[in-house]
């Protein structure tokens, strides 16, 4: 690999250390890592979905994080079909009724919780989602709603929310009618008002439907409501609007969010759910929005209303409307009365019904999509979509170690990282402790001690083996409903959980000031003053001006990232959601205020992290999007705090950075988490290269570095890891892009494979030894062979690029290939049905073994261990003797099969030779013979394999001969790491001799009687057989 930054070395020493500071390598050194998605398939919050008419299994949905996602089958599987082009919260899905084919995607969703994340801009796809292009609108952030011309799929319209964060007059309703290449404004409310709902009238398309909503979010607010929340109609495909909600009967006063649907039956029909202080509800209206009534002020119907306030006319009957809020509630009397309904997962945000079928619906909710035929009754599952959104990570010391992460609007999980499977499913996760928001943190002394964080303070401690919890809040008051100002201790809705590194009993938790218990959460003690800025002006109430929200997610002036140096105990660094960084030295005693000079304020301190080589060295990772500041904030210090420097350098303009973790295991390598996907450093911060590869285009939300892993957690894309950071590590001693052989890291011998592409579980982890090796070139004509061998430099397995069977598959720059630590095994036969019977070689013992890369000739050799599952109850001697008596077993199938490889060779020769000698009376005898020898030797074949075999349950007709029983016995002892038992070896000794009686008389056929028969056959001067041993 090629180092692009040079520099002179005077020593050794100094070469050393400015190796780690001026690397710069280039992706195609290392862009054969790839990203394994792990897990779990339960799905995310989906705030757009649409089915297509008259095509009855075919739906779509958009995930708040992850993009678009089809299912072709009814809900039974989804398969996304963004990733390669965009991704991202998505907030609007619209499929053009004149050509299916034709889909527009809006980005951002319009549920803006307080860990929303915008869109990137509109996208169209005119192949039903096969490719995709961007038409624009680039800075619209927020796309609720898309409505399409239902004759001219080219008139479009874009419903933008905008800027959730700050004024702008990137936000209103804009109209293409080129297919989305250009764009006009049409509807503008004001810059800090934009359209949230949208509705084309289904039998007037030139009659249309908006309303806009004032919303704003802050680091430490909600509002929603105000100037410019309004209903507007429009009768001339957009070119014009009215202001309808200032007509007779629709509530006066301030105006939150509106929710419209018309009729398909009677486009005078029109329902409007409108957010408001004293007259809140269900409207109705008869004349198209000329006047309204109101006719269900229930609460339950609008609680909440900014995160729901949705409703939809039923396709086929006038008085049927279905409104959207935690559940789901149908009225079929015109909006009177209403039945509360659950979708499988609750918290509803869109449902498309079929024009054709009403029965026929597509759900969106806090699980992802859902899709039912029978009008409700029964639901499709959200567990097969990757789609969950996680907030921090953390991992555990099990083997193989977990993955322990809480999923936004459901559970914590605890998951395997790789399994004895071939996937990672249901089975292999459980919830945890803690809530939807929490950190978590693992006893170091017992992995299945769990403690985890939840809104309001809620802190739990789980134990898994003995199946207790426990609350063990640092102060249990509930402050639900009220703002932070009512609050002792301020804990946000994601506060930090974190286990001293020197002391497994310290347990610290963070509200404004610092908590640690060493028994277990049944005391604490404060050991800070408030470490935030404290400001009251941002410890009000959240939601007004008519709804108040308080979930703790507006909590603010709070701790938000902190963590103890893996090198000094005591030395605690403390970052706030408000902009302030603390250093103590001394457990906690003593605290210094660090912020970074020249940081703007009102920071938050999302991550931090002390460095694993120097004391004096942490990094933060800051947001400022909250603000409408959408720049990324990564900050370094040597020096304990006293001087910090941005280190942004190759991080684009708008990837705002959540999260920055450093490699334990070399120093200057850097990964980092942003809104956009991940960005590593080779150079201690000074570069950012873009470390995407694989990984979809999703938010990051947090990073862990465990055993040269990196586990990444997804804000809308479920869990994914890197299985081997080696490769990087190495980088640093490759002076050139020239053609190299890696050191594979150590490989446990385990069960379980990798399988990747599963549209309902996670892909394991690869069970073999993962080799990477570069090509500086590469053309047709090379020779190119990866061997692996024994420490002797015995050959075990060999692939190359020009053997068929054995094929290595190559190309220029970087490659990776797994070898399953299997020698070779037993020959096969054409066609061969066995019963329960494995030919397959043995695994290879732990120990040593070298892996060799030649090119044209030129060969380079590494070493690499096999290492045993931790787990096995077996010794290095009980593998080995398993070894040997699956290779003794397998010489002997094999001699076997290659003997009836010949038996068939023979006996077709033979039998054609009788067929075209059967009426030549010259060598009747001859012919006999033949006949004779066929005879014996398929007695020797039937004895040896069932020749009768068709079918996979034929075995169980006719029963399996004694290559089939032997090769049980591979099977059986091959199930683990054990040696065999006694009694295996009998059964083999015993099915051996047989097997050999049989070989012997094989054998002396081919001495005695076919020499004969071949002596003979010579003698009479034929020219047509010739048999050969």
């Amino acid at each position: 690999m090629k180092n692009k930054t040079s520099f002179a070395a005077i020593t050794m020493i100094l070469a050393t250390v400015a190796s780690v500071f001026s690397q710069d390598f280039d992706q195609t050194n290392y862009d054969a890592l790839e990203y394994r998605l792990v897990g779990p398939f339960r799905g995310g919050r989906s705030a757009a979905v649409t089915g297509v008419p008259n095509q009855p299994n075919l739906f779509y949905f958009g995930a708040t994080g992850g993009g678009v996602w089809k299912t072709e089958n009814g809900g039974r599987a989804w398969e996304n079909i963004s990733d390669g082009f965009f991704g991202g919260s998505i907030g609007a899905i619209t499929v053009a009724k004149s050509d299916p084919n034709v889909i527009y995607v809006g980005g951002g969703e319009q549920t803006i919780r307080g860990n929303v994340s915008s869109g990137y801009g509109i996208w169209k796809s005119v192949d039903a989602g096969k490719t995709w292009q961007s038409m624009g609108l680039n800075q619209s952030r927020h796309v609720p709603r898309i409505a399409v011309h239902p004759t001219n799929s080219d008139v479009v319209f874009a419903g933008v929310l905008g800027d959730v964060y700050k004024p702008t007059a990137d936000r209103g309703l804009y109209k293409s009618t080129d297919g989305g290449k250009n764009w006009r404004k049409v509807l503008f409310a004001n810059d800090q008002s934009g359209v949230v709902d949208l509705m084309m009238d289904p039998s007037n398309p030139r009659i249309m439907y908006a309303s806009t909503w004032r919303v704003q979010r802050t680091p430490y607010s909600l509002s929603s409501g105000g100037d410019g929340s309004a209903l507007w109609k429009s009768t001339d495909s957009g070119e014009t609007w009215s202001k309808i909600s200032s007509n007779d009967g629709f509530p006066s006063g301030t105006l939150g969010i509106i929710g419209v649907t018309v009729s398909p039956v009677n486009n005078q029909r029109v329902w409007a759910m409108v957010e408001n202080k004293d007259k809140g509800g269900l409207y109705k209206s008869e004349n198209g929005g000329e006047t309204w009534s109101l006719v269900n002020s229930d609460r339950s119907l609008r609680q909440r209303a900014w995160y729901y306030t949705r409703l939809y006319a039923d396709t086929q009957d006038i008085n049927t409307v279905y409104v959207l809020n935690v559940r789901y509630h149908k009225s079929t009397d015109g909006g009177k009365t209403f039945k509360a309904n659950n979708a499988p997962h609750g918290d509803h945000h869109d449902l498309w019904i079929a024009p054709e079928d009403p029965k026929r619906m597509i759900m969106g909710d806090d699980g992802g999509a859902q899709v039912t035929y029978d009008g409700g009754e029964t639901w499709s599952t959200y567990y097969n979509q990757p789609t969950a959104q996680f907030y921090r990570v953390t991992t555990d010391n099990h083997f193989p170690y977990r993955i322990y992460a809480a999923q936004q609007d459901n559970s914590t999980i605890r998951i395997a990282h790789r399994t004895n499977g071939y996937s990672i499913g249901e089975d292999d996760w459980e919830s945890t402790a803690g809530g939807e928001s929490a950190h978590i943190a693992v006893d170091p002394q017992d992995n299945d001690i769990v403690y985890g964080g939840s809104y309001d303070g809620f802190l739990t401690r789980i134990n898994h083996k003995k199946g207790t919890a426990r609350a063990i809040n640092v102060w249990p008051d509930n402050p639900m409903g009220a703002g932070a100002e009512a609050m002792k201790y301020r804990f946000q809705w994601n506060f930090p959980i974190v286990f001293s590194k020197h002391n497994p009993n310290r347990l610290y938790t963070f509200s404004q000031h610092v908590h640690v218990t060493e028994n277990e959460g049944q005391s604490w003690e404060v050991i800070s003053p408030d470490l935030t800025r404290n400001d009251p002006d941002k410890l009000k109430s959240s939601g007004g001006p008519i709804t108040q929200d308080n979930t703790s997610v507006e909590y603010y002036c709070t701790i938000f990232a902190a963590d103890e140096s893996p090198l000094v105990e005591g030395l605690l660094w403390v970052g706030s959601d408000d902009g302030l960084v603390h250093l103590s030295k001394d457990g906690g005693k003593n605290w210094e205020n660090v912020t970074p000079k020249g940081m703007p304020e009102w920071m938050m301190i999302n991550s931090i992290e002390p460095s694993h080589f120097d004391a004096g060295t942490c990094y933060i990772a800051g947001t400022k999007y909250k603000t409408g500041d959408f720049a990324p904030y990564l900050y370094k210090t040597t020096d304990y705090g006293k001087t910090w420097k941005k280190i942004t350098n190759g991080i684009a303009a708008e990837h705002f950075t959540r999260v920055l973790r450093e490699d334990p295991k070399q120093k200057g390598l850097l990964y980092a988490g942003t809104e956009t996907g991940m960005y590593v450093s080779f150079d201690d911060g000074k570069v950012w290269k873009p470390f995407q590869l694989n990984l979809p285009i999703v938010p990051i939300t947090d990073l862990a570095v465990k055993d040269n892993n990196l586990v990444v957690a997804t804000q809308g894309r479920s869990l994914w890891i890197i299985d081997d950071l080696t490769l990087l590590h190495q980088l640093y001693d490759v002076s050139d892009a020239s053609t190299h052989l890696f050191q594979p890291k150590p490989t446990y011998r385990m069960r379980g494979g990798g399988r990747n592409g599963s549209l309902t579980s996670g892909a394991n982890h690869p069970n073999g030894v993962i080799t990477y090796f570069n090509l500086s070139e590469f053309s047709e004509d090379d020779k190119i062979s990866l061997s692996y061998m024994t420490q002797q430099g015995d050959t075990i397995q060999s692939y190359n690029t020009k053997d068929k069977k054995k094929n290595l598959k190559v190309n220029k720059g970087a490659n990776q290939f797994v070898w399953d630590m299997t020698f070779d095994g037993a020959e096969t036969l054409p066609g061969m049905i066995l019963w329960w019977s494995s030919l397959d070689g043995p695994q290879a013992v732990p120990g040593r073994y070298q892996v060799s890369l030649n090119v044209n000739g030129k060969v380079q050799n590494q070493s690499f261990d096999i290492i045993r599952d931790p787990r096995t109850e077996s010794t290095q001697e009980g593998m080995e003797a398993q070894f040997n008596f699956i290779t003794d077993v397998n010489k002997t199938v094999d001699a076997a099969h290659q003997s009836i490889k010949k038996i068939r060779s023979f006996n077709k020769q033979l039998e054609s030779f009788q067929k075209q000698y059967k009426d030549n009376d010259e060598v009747g005898d001859l012919v006999a013979k033949a006949k004779t020898i066929v005879e014996n030797l398929s007695e020797i074949e039937k004895a040896l394999y069932q020749t009768k075999n068709r079918s996979n349950q034929d075995p169980l007709n006719f029963p399996i001969k004694l290559t089939n029983k032997l090769g049980h016995l591979n099977s059986l002892v091959g199930m683990g790491d054990f040696p065999p038992t006694a009694q295996d070896i009998m059964v083999k000794d015993e099915l051996s001799a047989q097997i050999h009686a049989q070989l012997d008389t094989f054998n002396k056929l081919l001495s005695d009687d076919i020499k004969a028969f071949n002596e003979a056959f010579n003698k009479a001067g034929l020219n047509y057989l010739f048999v050969e041993k």
